[in-house]
């Protein structure tokens, strides 16, 4: 799609912004689905209100993240810098929440959404990094 738009992103190298709007919808989705399997975990769910909480957060900052990413017609830098930041951070929490359940808890799904945020976060830092050069 972005080799079709009239106004190609001049922003950042089209290969690594692909990558990151790829990496924001992933972990948007497996966001959502690790809070969902959180609330299935009966005895354990007094203990994952925090990671339920965070899952649900990032998933909406990345699934916003991915839509301002793939807006290419003159995009805002300070914007755009602001939203990946935010997506690093809560990427970053979520990861750190998310690895405790599935190393303490053995939760399988945490391990597969920590893994998801952590890929989320590398692709918006290497974006970020390639808007401040």
């Amino acid at each position: 799609m972005m080799q079709t738009h009239p106004s190609p992103a001049t922003l950042f190298d089209q290969g690594t912004l692909a990558e990151c709007i790829d990496a924001c919808f992933e972990c948007a989705q497996v966001c959502t689905a690790c809070a969902d399997a959180c609330l299935g975990e009966g005895e354990h769910l007094p203990h994952l209100v925090r990671c339920i909480t965070l899952n649900l957060s990032c998933a909406d900052i990345c699934a916003a993240t991915g839509r301002v990413l793939s807006r290419l017609t003159q995009p805002d830098q300070s914007v755009l810098r602001a939203q990946l930041q935010a997506c690093l951070a809560a990427c970053s929490a979520c990861a750190q929440e998310c690895e405790g359940h599935a190393r303490d808890m053995s939760m399988q799904h945490c391990a597969v959404c920590a893994e998801s945020c952590r890929r989320c976060e590398q692709a918006c830092q290497a974006l970020l990094g390639s808007l401040n050069a």
